[in-house]
């Protein structure tokens, strides 16, 4: 697809320098440096050179600010160049007979192309043959499981037929070829990526915030200076020195280190994620995500390890648990069953035999120069083939009991959302020695009345730091919803595994079930959970979606589509959460890029996933969120304690040119000490603030409310004005102690 326009260096710089809180100060330099206070000077007490000098001060504050920020985004953007590994370099096309590389860019619509088992998919093609042909459509879709292509149609969806391989994906084994449909912008992946580029972020909640205090600001300085301004003519003053007071007063109002320290508090919290492996592409996201009450994630490599895995295994007829964990640091089962090395023997065979799709069967030469016949597939077609079963190392006929004791089984690890195979084998009898010649097209061996050893179930099980990391997220009132394209049985799996299902909610399915009635006749606003299938999603309306996020704590939307991602987002969004969305795949770029904050994974993330993102997570871990939102909290705690601080000055400086205009006394504060205690005495402690630890209940309390829980209210305001500002103007008045 077309890459992602990048705005030149040059011009980030100077879109940071005149950002709208710098315009400010730019205002300032103006009025300091211009022809206004060089033809009049302040009552005689700035010269032209010390009015310039101060201009340039300030000119400087803006300068040294921008560059904290510009340097954040160039250093984003030297990270985001060394992920560009996506786009394919060589496509082999067959091109009038012959078979030739070519660039991947370069493959057109209607070219003949060819694949194979580790290459990425040059562009969007209609498969016209293929041999046991597997492709990961994880980054695409969110399936775990590597799916099939063949040249037959088999289902409506471009997205689920087996027919179709797309653009960007990878190919696992086997081989296919096909006629190219699509390429760049026009492929399935190049229009997610469009849609994307045509979305617009909104304003960050930090942003809303300063802006909110600059009204306030402005506000009471405009009044302020107005106030005044009508009483020195009403006391006597000139027109022209009653508008010098007025613009001395509303100068004095502007916190000019402010700009300063709010960026200098974000960078150094940026810096602290950095060193725990979360990059932040935007400055202000840092603040977002301590304000984040929804996290809407993906479930394949961020929830889940994106890799399939054994979970359970039934044989002997008892199911057991198999050790899932990353660093096989989990539960072990009980191996002296006679079954179990039979069982292992026979996987571990079918799993280095080639599997076609004309080829269900692999005879095995052992080295006692006997065959034996091993067979995995779905477990119905398995046990048709069986007529004894093999229990503690003993064959058994495959009775009625043993037939319902696998019925149970299989639906109960099917419940789990899990991928049941079937495994069976056979020892050949003498006939099938030697250089006995196999034929598995024209079937010249048994294939039936063999022994069935037992059932294996695999999933693509969660990461080991997830379910504690959203245990935190609930207990900091954080609502975690699961966004997949998996199967719903699957996807309800994952989310109690977990925990973003809790062990002992109830979906309307479970209720009914428990309570053996339709689930019409169940209440929705009873169940606590939920899971939404894509296509029933595809049906609501907007006041259904809204009653379901407003009614369910816990939810789970499977088999969705990208635009459908975005429809639960927005969704969210009505609700006046803050969202975060967290994705690695194509599939969560449109979300990532409309949620208030997109976390895109470092590591597995796609190319298009990292540029929407606001935020990286370099080491894909989803755990790593938390202490993204606990220094979130923590930075908006300290920016209050840094605006108090640096607000309480403004009285003792406004009170001295209030003094000389009422009672005529000598001005004890010039503008160049009131800018030395701005820019030198008040901004250093306003930035050690930034260095604060956080309170003990910061991960307890429940998300601010963005409508609420202001940066800057009118009780700070009254406080740094009033109460705190009065004692320290009174106290600077009386020389201190």
């Amino acid at each position: 697809h077309s890459p992602v326009p990048i705005l030149p260096l040059l011009l980030v710089f100077r879109s940071l320098v005149c950002y709208f809180l710098h315009m400010m100060l730019w205002g300032n330099w103006d009025f300091m440096s211009g022809p206004l206070l060089v033809s009049v000077s302040w009552l005689d007490l700035l010269s032209p050179i010390l009015q310039l000098f101060l201009g340039l001060v300030l000119a400087g504050v803006v300068i040294i600010t921008g560059c904290f920020s510009y340097y954040q985004e160039a250093k984003s953007s030297k990270i985001m160049e060394s992920f560009k590994n996506m786009v394919p370099q060589q496509a082999l096309v067959i091109r009038e007979g012959e078979r030739m590389q070519i660039d991947a860019q370069n493959v057109v619509r209607g070219d003949l192309v060819e694949v194979k088992g580790g290459d990425r998919i040059p562009a969007d093609f209609r498969v016209i043959s293929a041999h046991g042909c597997k492709v990961d459509n994880s980054s695409l879709t969110g399936e775990s499981e590597p799916q099939t292509r063949g040249p037959d149609f088999s289902h409506p969806n471009p997205l689920e037929t087996s027919n179709i391989c797309f653009y960007s994906t990878n190919c696992v084994e086997g081989t296919a070829q096909g006629i190219v449909i699509a390429t760049g912008d026009h492929t399935v992946m190049g229009r997610i990526a469009s849609l994307t580029s045509v979305l617009e972020a909104g304003q960050t909640p930090i942003a809303t915030e300063i802006e909110h205090f600059i009204q306030l600001i402005t506000g009471v300085a405009v009044f302020l200076g107005v106030s005044f301004f009508f009483l020195s003519l009403f006391l006597g003053y000139g027109w022209l020195q009653a508008v010098i007071f007025l613009i001395g007063i509303i100068v004095a109002n502007v916190p000019e280190g402010l700009l300063a320290t709010v960026t200098v508090c974000l960078t150094l919290t940026a810096k602290r994620m950095a060193r725990k492996n979360c990059l932040v592409k935007n400055l202000e996201a840092v603040e977002t995500l301590g304000s984040t009450s929804t996290i809407c994630s993906d479930k394949t490599g961020t929830l889940t390890q994106n890799r399939m895995t054994v979970a359970h295994m039934w044989f002997d007829k008892n199911i057991f648990e198999a050790d899932t964990s990353e660093d096989q640091s989990g539960h072990n089962f009980d191996k002296n069953s006679k079954t179990w090395p039979v069982m292992a023997l026979i996987a571990g065979l079918c799993n280095r035999a080639e599997f076609g799709p004309d080829q269900e069967k692999v005879p095995i030469a052992k080295s006692s120069m006997k065959y034996m016949l091993v067979m995995k597939g779905a477990p119905e077609r398995i046990l048709e083939r069986c007529s004894t079963i093999l229990i503690n190392g003993r064959d058994y006929p495959l009775d009625k009991e043993s037939q319902n004791a696998f019925h149970d089984a299989y639906l109960e690890l099917g419940g789990l959302g899990e991928r049941v195979l079937g495994f069976c084998y056979l020892d050949l009898p003498e006939p099938y020695t030697g250089d006995f010649h196999f034929d598995s097209d024209n079937i010249n061996f048994p294939i039936t009345e063999l022994c069935f050893v037992g059932l294996v179930s695999m999933i693509d099980p969660p990461r080991a730091a997830v379910p504690d990391a959203v245990g935190k997220c609930r207990s900091a009132g954080i609502k975690v919803i699961m966004i997949t394209g998996d199967h719903p049985i699957t996807a309800k799996a994952i989310a109690k595994g977990v925990g973003i299902i809790s062990e002992n909610s109830e979906t309307v399915e479970d209720i009914a079930s428990r309570l053996h009635i339709s689930v019409n006749q169940v209440e929705a606003s009873n169940a606590k959970a939920c899971v939404v299938h894509g296509s029933q999603l595809k049906d609501m309306s907007q006041e259904e979606l809204d009653t379901i996020l407003k009614e369910h704590s816990e939810i789970v939307f499977a088999r969705t589509s990208p635009q459908q991602k975005l429809i639960i987002v927005e969704g969210c969004q009505r609700q006046g959460a803050i969202v975060a969305v967290t994705g690695d795949g194509v599939n969560d770029s449109p979300a990532l890029k409309k949620a208030d904050i997109g976390i895109a994974m470092g590591i597995s993330g796609s190319d298009v996933s990292k540029q929407a993102a606001d935020m990286i997570l370099l080491d894909d871990n989803f755990a790593s969120i938390v202490t993204g939102v606990e220094e979130g909290r923590l930075i908006f705690d300290n920016l209050k304690k840094s605006i108090a601080y640096t607000l309480t000055s403004n009285i003792p400086e406004i009170s001295p040119f209030l003094l000389f205009i009422i009672l005529n006394i000598p001005l004890p504060l010039g503008t160049i000490t009131i800018l030395c205690i701005d820019l030198g005495t008040d901004m250093v402690p306003a930035i050690s603030l930034a260095y604060e630890t956080a309170e003990s209940d910061i991960m307890k309390r429940v998300p601010r409310d963005p409508k609420k829980d202001k940066l800057v209210n009118q009780r700070l305001i009254s406080m740094a004005y009033g109460q705190i500002g009065v004692a320290l103007g009174d106290k600077m008045g009386s020389g201190g102690e």
